[in-house]
């Protein structure tokens, strides 16, 4: 008789150590994944998300090493746990959220934004069937419905002057990350580091899967899985999002 073998687990890791400077309401010192919609902290709010499928086994919280509100803000969660190892850019902080845990090759990892307090459970669940019987993994996105026009100079804030059209995109076949993003630890790891090592502008866990050669799933995510970016964002997710206790 064979030994049995371990059981895959499935961790979520939702960086937050970063001050989300975009979103920030003029004047305030409070990152804005600490910011209170309908009186509840977004990232308890991001965290709550995840904890709503019992499949996910634990949530680590990774934070910067001073960070003053991690805490209080997940205090009393089921299945949470705060580190204080982030990094100085998302990559960094993922990477080292990922040493920290402590995982098997094989465990899965889903990173989210603690920015996207709406995540639906339905699509958190059609993610996991998704990856679950794959070797990669994949990631939620929506498909691009608006027409999309290339800058001819980018602006580099809402406040830029504003650019001329270079020109028109096809958005056939083009996608918006979402997030959560879900792969095999190990997997993921080298991804980072080697993304890291080269230089490689790492905007996703996704980008950095892909510069190893390998094609994350697309699966379906949601409108209200968006992120909040900018301060008017806040109102707008209020308006619609219902937190939960």
């Amino acid at each position: 008789m064979h030994p049995s073998q371990p059981s895959v687990r499935i961790v979520a890791l939702v960086p937050s150590a970063g001050v989300g400077a975009r979103a920030q309401a003029a004047g305030s010192a409070l990152p804005k994944q600490y910011r209170l919609l309908g009186g509840v902290p977004m990232l308890r709010l991001a965290v709550q998300a995840l904890l709503a499928d019992a499949r996910i086994e634990q949530v680590r919280v990774i934070t910067a090493p001073e960070d003053l509100w991690a805490e209080a803000s997940l205090a009393g969660l089921p299945r949470t746990v705060c580190r204080r190892c982030g990094g100085e850019t998302r990559a960094h902080t993922v990477l080292n959220g990922l040493q920290d845990a402590g995982l098997s090759a094989q465990d899965w990892v889903l990173v989210h934004d603690a920015a996207r307090p709406g995540l639906p459970l339905e699509a958190l669940a059609r993610l996991l069937q998704a990856c679950l019987p794959e070797p990669v993994g994949g990631l939620l996105a929506l498909p691009v419905g608006d027409t999309v026009k290339q800058a001819q100079t980018p602006a580099q804030s809402q406040a830029a002057q504003a650019s001329t059209v270079q020109r028109t995109l096809a958005r056939e076949g083009l996608w918006l990350a979402q997030t959560p993003q879900m792969f095999r630890a190990r997997l993921l790891e080298q991804a980072l580091v080697q993304a890291l090592e080269q230089g490689l502008a790492i905007t996703d866990e996704a980008s950095a899967i892909e510069a190893l050669g390998h094609a994350p799933l697309l699966i379906q995510g949601s409108v209200r899985n968006a992120k909040v970016t900018w301060p008017e964002d806040f109102d707008w997710v209020q308006s619609w999002l219902t937190p939960s206790s």
